[in-house]
């Protein structure tokens, strides 16, 4: 099938508002699925409600209806607009809901528009429990068993047949919202309760429960001409039990065997050809640790936040391939680079993704994960060894650490550490690794958790390293070694009992600075401007003579910390390079517009931390930072890095200070006489109650220097 020439005016349905379970990731692929469409010549129509997105942005669509995302809103567009066609797989659960209804409804067929990509039948067939289960049963695929059920009582009823423990799925939710376990008839009532209620169709599965098999992603791609690739396998590094959206996930997989990994490659490819899948679709396995036994868990028949990390992990647009297949065109009639779309990416690097939890703000909040999506956002840390990217990652979380130490854990014992890391808590790997300072062995870490030996000996290395750094202080070859397996300058300096900029003058005078290494998956030669840093391999960044300037992006989406600073930062990119400056970004989260590398001149991929930057500047020298636009991250960066020499453009360090320091803020309004309420800026709790009695109750205490 070629391209089609018979459309004109494509509509195209956002995400809305972000949610947890539904965030940037559609912003991104939204973003990339109206430019590839605009490039092959179609009219695109955008409807979304969300003022926080670059989506929205009047320069990304030919028009922009900011309107309600209902049925009756995108009904008045579609009778307003008459598009030709519809693409359903763009906006996340909500665009795909809405395009079903609008089907269901009638409105397509009134106003003679067309489904494109993926059919109707097909996404019920995915999305539809027992349909899938009927699918995956007609082509020979396991699924675990399961029951639909429409009522408690029948819910009831099916898990006693099926035999407990059981997971409860709630049909076309977002993010696994309103499922979880139950281990006996009353929790399957407490849950079930909820999950009825939530399901727009009132239809829950009840499920046998396979916690702690493995879970393994396939990112996979068909065109119409029913050519299917593989663009990325991801693994879970926790077991089947909590959602995927809230586990660290690696890729490539590590530690199954070829005979694995092809088993459940080719079942993947078998369920998109089977479901007839027109794009990008996610398929989620559960694997035994052990028998080979595999189950289907689901298949997302939508770009998702796994399709997002994948295009990011693999440099590969699952987005805005799918656009185009959903036009017409093959994968080899689509450009990537200086190749064709139907290429299978092979990643000669290690990537983790970590979740980022509310939990810092919502302090009083369980912290125990489940089969319901917590995490309001992510990070990925790219590295050339396991260790590296999962320090990278850890320190790009910007939870206050930057290490798999955790001061949390200093006085619990070995005993409560084993059973804190029995469940499923978002802060386990740093039980894990205080159990190991703790002396427990692999085997009682995994026999705890079930998280793969694998994992586990990569966290007990980069333990001993640091035990290999207190015995040998300012040792060149230790260091260099630590710095290989992602170790950061502040924790050395830590180890050293020495400052942060010990470590840092120590390195530069020694000349032990990272490379800069190329994300390129297609392998054809071709010059692609994404960066990781490494203290292996040669360095496959070219500087050009062209003065540049860096925009320093806003990291993980968290509550306070929104979409909003990625919007901020793209405009800052795109107005750099239009004024003929080199446009470099700095930036680590996989769900945003601005970590496509096509959007800046350069993508470097790293955490946003003062020596992580100073590396790329280093390197680099640009003539000046952007640190006002990428929210609290970029602005807790611009002092330190001011500190080392780096000249901060726009809106300075002086300025900064000036409105986010309490005390500096105060003065400010009273030389220039604006009143201001009551108020004094403290350093400790007894001097704030002091501040308190002499203002008079009530009182308001605001942090300088936090988010939201």
């Amino acid at each position: 099938m070629a391209k089609r020439t018979d459309l004109k005016k494509i509509l195209i349905i956002g995400s809305g508002p972000i949610v947890i379970g539904q965030a940037a990731e559609f912003d991104y692929a939204g973003t990339q699925a109206c430019l590839a469409l605009k490039e092959e010549g179609y009219e695109v129509v955008l409807c979304n409600s969300n003022p926080a997105t670059i989506m929205t942005d009047t320069t990304i669509a030919d028009k922009v209806y900011m309107e309600p995302l209902t049925l009756e809103y995108i009904a008045k567009i579609l009778r307003m607009e008459r598009p030709d066609a519809i693409v359903p797989g763009i906006g996340g659960q909500t665009g795909l809901n809405l395009a079903m209804q609008l089907e269901k409804k009638g409105v397509l067929k009134e106003c003679g528009v067309e489904l494109l990509g993926t059919s109707s039948e097909s996404i019920e067939r995915a999305e539809d429990r027992e349909l899938f289960k009927e699918l995956c049963q007609s082509i020979g695929e396991p699924v675990i068993p399961s029951e639909i059920t429409y009522s408690l009582e029948e819910a009831k009823a099916a898990a006693a047949r099926i035999g407990y423990p059981v997971v409860l799925r709630p049909a076309f939710t977002l993010g696994g919202t309103g499922g979880g376990f139950a281990y006996n008839e009353q929790e399957l009532v407490d849950v079930g309760t909820n999950a009825f209620k939530l399901s727009p169709v009132h239809q829950v599965l009840i499920e046998k429960s396979v916690k702690g098999y493995k879970e393994i992603e396939f990112e996979v791609m068909r065109d119409s001409n029913d050519h299917a690739i593989t663009i990325c396998g991801m693994e879970n590094i926790d077991p089947v039990g909590v959602h995927t959206g809230d586990s660290i996930v690696v890729a490539p997989i590590l530690t199954l065997s070829d005979k694995e990994k092809k088993m459940l490659n080719d079942s993947a490819i078998k369920i998109i050809r089977e479901l007839k899948i027109s794009g990008g679709c996610n398929v989620q396995f559960a694997l035994h640790p052990t028998s080979g036994e595999y189950y289907l868990i689901e298949v997302n028949p939508r770009v998702s936040r796994s399709s997002a990390l994948a295009s990011k992990a693999s440099g590969y647009p699952i987005a805005r391939v799918t656009a185009k297949i959903a036009v017409g065109m093959a994968l080899e009639e689509i450009k990537i680079a200086n190749t064709n779309a139907a290429f299978e990416p092979e990643l000669d690097y290690v990537i983790s993704k970590f979740p980022r939890f509310p939990f810092d703000k919502f302090t009083s909040a369980s912290n125990l994960l489940g089969t319901q999506m917590k995490a309001t956002g992510e990070i990925m840390g790219i590295g050339s060894t396991l260790e590296e990217s999962l320090l990278k990652g850890v320190r790009s979380l910007e939870i206050g650490v930057n290490h798999i130490y955790h001061a949390k854990f200093d006085n619990m014992n070995k005993e409560e550490l084993l059973a804190y890391v029995r469940a499923f808590h978002s802060d386990n790997i740093f039980a894990i690794a205080e159990l190991i300072y703790h002396g427990a062995s692999i085997d009682e870490i995994h026999e705890a958790t079930q998280i793969t030996a694998y994992f586990l000996e990569a966290i007990k290395r980069i333990v001993d390293m640091e035990e290999a750094l207190r015995a040998k202080v300012f040792d060149l070859d230790t260091l260099k070694a630590a710095k290989v397996m992602g170790f950061s300058d502040k924790y050395v300096a830590r180890l050293w009992k020495c400052t942060e900029m010990d470590v840092y003058n120590f390195r530069l005078e020694k000349k032990l600075i990272p490379a800069f290494r190329m994300v390129d998956t297609c392998h054809t030669g071709a010059y692609i401007p994404y960066f990781y840093s490494s203290y292996t391999g040669e360095n496959t960044s070219v500087l050009t003579e062209k003065e540049k300037i860096v925009v320093l992006g806003a990291g993980p989406i968290r509550i306070g910390q929104g979409v909003e600073f990625d919007y901020s930062t793209v405009h800052a990119v795109q107005t750099i390079k239009r004024a003929g400056y080199e446009a470099i970004i700095i930036n680590n989260n996989p769900e945003t517009v601005s970590t496509d590398y096509t959007t800046a001149d350069k993508l470097y991929f790293e955490p946003l931390t003062p020596e992580d930057v100073m590396n790329i500047l280093n390197f680099e020298k640009p003539i000046g930072v952007v640190a006002s636009l990428g929210g609290q991250t970029a602005i807790n960066l611009a002092q330190p890095l001011m500190d080392r020499g780096v000249k901060i453009i726009g809106t300075d360090c002086a300025a900064i200070d000036k409105a986010e320091n309490r005390d500096a803020f105060e003065k400010l309004l009273t030389d220039l006489k604006i009143p201001q309420p009551k108020g004094h800026a403290v350093t400790k709790i007894e001097d704030g109650i002091k501040a308190a009695a002499s203002i008079g109750y009530p009182v308001l205490v605001r942090p300088s220097f936090v988010l939201g």
